[in-house]
């Protein structure tokens, strides 16, 4: 019998798989789907969780990385998940290494990918508190053109997803927040090995962020990929999962 009070949110997520529990977190501008065939790769030897993130249902005043953080955690609690992996992109990734910091006695290893939370090339937000997506959406195009693995339909949510007014409002708060809580204040005292897996061409996050990673990282080991922009799980899966496995081995 689960002990604990029922999560904030009742978000759908993947759970497929036996043994050790790795948790997928997804960025602003992705959803369970990108990580289709990391979960194919993992699922034989693993346990594999993907939370669909609860970004849109949050209320826009709570749209902020810290309460994302709680969230996450009561979802863990409900779900009686424990010594955890966690693999994050964008935000999800900012989201994991927030997490280790906080409940370092919950998590066994952290990677990420194109990772927030340091410095990302996306326009300030304007005037009316809303941000120019055209050069993140030409990533997230380009992303899923050269890896043909989810389709149009894929890409359609995505940019319904960006176009959609209201949906830009928590987007633009949780840009937002990622700026302002900015993970150099704790990465040092991040006590778990972390992993980069980075694009060599990501325009995002350029490369020098990832070794700005590794510089505040006590434990952190820096996987570039070559000919890989944004979305290394989806632009190069092949390098992506082998680096995932031998880091997880």
């Amino acid at each position: 019998m689960n002990i604990f009070k029922e999560p904030l949110f009742s978000q759908s997520y993947i759970d497929t798989g036996e043994g050790q529990p790795v948790i997928l977190l997804h960025g602003l501008f992705g959803n369970i789907a990108m990580w289709r065939t990391t979960i194919n790769t993992l699922k034989h030897r693993y346990r594999v969780v993907v939370p669909r993130l609860p970004l849109f249902e949050v209320p826009i005043h709570r749209a902020n990385v810290d309460y994302l953080v709680e969230v996450f955690h009561e979802f863990l609690l409900w779900h009686n998940l424990n010594n955890i992996i966690l693999v994050g992109t964008d935000i999800g990734g900012q989201l994991a290494l927030d997490y280790a910091y906080h409940y370092p006695e919950n998590v066994k290893k952290v990677i990420i990918s194109g990772c927030s939370g340091l410095f990302e090339n996306i326009p300030p937000i304007n005037k009316a508190d809303q941000i120019d997506y055209d050069s993140v959406e030409d990533q997230v195009k380009d992303a899923f053109y050269k890896r043909d693995i989810v389709g149009t339909t894929m890409i359609n949510k995505v940019y319904n997803t960006v176009n959609a007014s209201s949906k830009n409002l928590h987007i633009s708060a949780f840009a937002s927040s990622s700026k302002k809580s900015l993970v150099s204040k704790f990465l040092f005292r991040v006590s778990r090995p972390v992993l980069m897996i980075w694009g060599l061409q990501d325009k995002i996050t350029p490369p020098e962020v990832a070794l700005h990673f590794h510089d505040l990282l006590r434990y952190g080991t820096i996987k570039f990929i070559d000919e890989c922009g944004h979305y290394p799980m989806i632009e190069k899966p092949e390098s992506y999962n082998e680096a995932l496995l031998e880091f997880l081995n």
